[in-house]
């Protein structure tokens, strides 16, 4: 595969991911709660937890309509997770995604229901009736329930935005700060990988491989982060730059240093896509141009 084709996947399935967010995030609902959850998951974002989800799918040779619902879920689950985190009671950001915040533009009440609702209907969609078309076996359904139940709650991206919280002013060993973004960040694009991989049917050895594939991924995702966030303005990112350092936040780049965070990720890098081989797998191209474009993208 070659960037061209890669790129033409890559366009081709971000515009299916937004039909499909589209679709399934109602508009119709009490008090224009609606408006304000599309607005905080539509037109804007990555997509890669998505991207990663589809991916891995096909590298597992799965079902491809139950990998687009755990994609759209995984992506309602991550961006509830922005609403809340940029609520003055977190990190107080009035800029995500280009545009204000959900809770500058809706109201801060107004922007923490439209995050539980979007939780909520993260699992409502990979729980379709069984009257639908694209409906998923019960089996599937309670193992991708109990990867993003797992990867999103106390063990995993609440537990590390609790410790991110708790840290503001405290120096934390490398250890210590791995520890937390492997909740705080990697545990969700871990699942996104390891969702996309329940689809199919995988031997364990695969299975493994992708699960540290998805694990050092999910690290080197945040360490670029933090990079971005010294290096890069607020208009090339969507969101405010330099506000881990007004906060006084341990990050890679205050641990390590600048030319530590970027040989960590790297490293990150390179442990990502030697696990990817490992599982030998035949069709992981698209993962690993994935890996390549966390570590080697510039917002």
């Amino acid at each position: 595969m070659n960037a061209s084709e890669f790129d033409l996947w890559m366009r081709a399935e971000l515009d299916t991911v937004e039909r499909a967010l589209q679709r399934w995030v109602p508009l119709d609902t009490p008090a224009g709660l609606g408006e304000a959850m599309r607005y905080g998951v539509l037109d804007g974002g990555k997509r890669l937890r998505p991207l990663l989800v589809l991916a891995a799918c096909e590298a597992a040779n799965g079902d491809r309509h139950a990998a687009l619902r755990a994609a759209v879920a995984v992506e309602l689950i991550h961006a509830y997770s922005l609403i809340h985190d940029d609520m003055p009671c977190m990190d107080n950001d009035v800029l995500r995604r280009g545009k204000p915040t959900v809770h500058v533009k809706f109201g801060e009440a107004q922007a923490m229901l439209a995050g539980d609702a979007m939780q909520a209907l993260a699992f409502e969609v990979l729980t379709p009736a069984g009257s639908e078309p694209e409906g998923i076996g019960a089996p599937l359904q309670a193992r991708l329930c109990g990867l993003l139940a797992r990867a999103a709650g106390h063990e995993g991206m609440a537990g590390g935005q609790a410790i991110d919280l708790a840290s503001v002013g405290l120096p934390l060993t490398e250890q210590q700060l791995r520890d937390m973004h492997r909740r705080k960040t990697g545990a969700l694009l871990q699942a996104s990988v390891l969702m996309g991989a329940a689809c199919g049917e995988l031997p364990a050895k695969a299975w493994d491989a992708l699960s540290q594939f998805g694990a050092a991924l999910g690290l080197a995702f945040q360490v670029v982060d933090d990079i971005l966030d010294v290096t890069q303005a607020s208009e090339t990112l969507g969101k405010t730059a330099g506000k881990d350092e007004h906060l006084n936040k341990p990050t890679y780049v205050s641990v390590l240093g600048l030319d530590g965070a970027r040989k960590q990720a790297q490293t990150l890098r390179e442990r990502a896509q030697s696990a990817l081989a490992a599982g030998s797998l035949r069709h992981t191209a698209r993962l690993s141009w994935l890996a390549d474009l966390v570590v080697d993208r510039t917002s």
